[in-house]
């Protein structure tokens, strides 16, 4: 078994200076059904936030349109003016080629492919802007202020809808020669199919771990008789009826921990991260993470990695674009 070092505490991911003025930055989530905006300072306290829905929507420009109102409504609820706005940073799900700033393909979004997002965002908006993958922000805002604060190396698991990896090294992201590294929603472990995913399609571990594959599997199980549930929980509310004493829910979140955790292991072997941060609205639930640890235990031993929920929730990403923003307005 290798050996993995103690969490070490690395020299601390600079704060941000501050100043005076009335300077801003803008950060923006953006999902498969909703955007969220925040507005904040050069400090990084944020000043003000809102959220949009992108059902239905399939034009890049359409989302962008929606971000450029929602940032110039912000900065009119802030008492700011548009010449405050000193950069924007969005994250978006999916392969995100950072250096060139284009969504290079993500089966959300309506199937985006290679759109230009920080050009669409500097032209909107006449300020500097950079893009990151959704989970890479995750990642970059728990190593600021989160659960991974002054941890050198790390992996921020994002499971929510989908699944996803934000991989730290020495301190930076890991994003790999094709901008696919994290993209462990294709990872192939015990339990899972191993038939060819169709371009665009979600992973094999993603149908299976993520919101919509617990789901799956719960309803996969109701069919099948016996339960008096309803059919129609979500992947929380299954972990909440595992904890209430469900066997058939328990068998489910069983399920989904084993892989969980056979993942975890895998990293772990690859990259010998002592910490492991879990986020998302599905990842953060103490059922999961409770069984993951004991998979991972019988994996690993007591040698292995520490498991962690986020201690930002919903804010991760937010966090890490607002991070991102500043850094970018910083670099002018």
């Amino acid at each position: 078994m290798p050996p993995t070092d103690k969490i070490e505490s690395a020299e601390a991911m600079p704060e941000v200076s501050g100043n005076t003025s009335e300077e801003c930055v803008a950060a923006v989530d953006i999902g498969g059904t909703s955007l969220r905006i925040a507005l904040a300072d050069m400090t990084g306290s944020v000043l003000a936030e809102r959220s949009a829905s992108t059902v239905g929507v399939r034009e890049a420009a359409a989302v962008i349109e929606t971000i450029r109102e929602g940032i110039l409504g912000l900065l009119e609820q802030s008492g700011r003016s548009r010449g405050h706005l000193r950069a924007v940073a969005a994250g978006a799900p999916g392969i995100t080629d950072v250096d060139a700033g284009v969504v290079v393909a993500t089966s959300y979004l309506m199937g985006w492919r290679r759109v230009p997002l920080r050009d669409l965002l500097e032209k909107g908006l006449g300020v500097r802007a950079a893009v990151e993958n959704d989970v890479n922000l995750g990642a970059i805002g728990e190593q600021w202020r989160g659960a991974a604060r002054n941890v050198r190396d790390f992996v921020f698991l994002a499971i929510g809808t989908g699944v996803g990896a934000g991989i730290v090294l020495d301190g930076e992201i890991f994003r790999g020669t094709g901008w696919m590294a994290g993209e462990i929603g294709y990872m192939l472990v015990p339990g899972t199919s191993t038939d060819p995913v169709a371009d665009g399609d979600a992973g094999n571990l993603e149908n299976l771990i993520g919101g919509e594959g617990i789901r799956a599997q719960w309803q996969r199980l109701w069919d099948a008789g016996g339960i008096v549930l309803p059919r129609d929980l979500r992947a929380t509310e299954v972990f909440d009826q595992a904890r209430a004493g469900s066997l058939s829910a328990d068998s489910v979140l069983q399920r989904s921990a084993r892989m969980l955790g056979f993942a975890i292991y895998n990293m772990w072997l690859m990259f010998n991260c002592p910490l492991f941060v879990l986020g998302g609205s599905v990842g953060m639930h103490p059922a999961l993470l409770e069984a993951a640890q004991t998979y991972l235990r019988e994996l690993c031993g007591e040698a292995g990695p520490d498991l962690a929920t986020s201690s930002l929730g919903t804010q991760a990403q937010l966090t890490g674009a607002v991070r991102l923003a500043i850094d970018r307005a910083n670099a002018d």
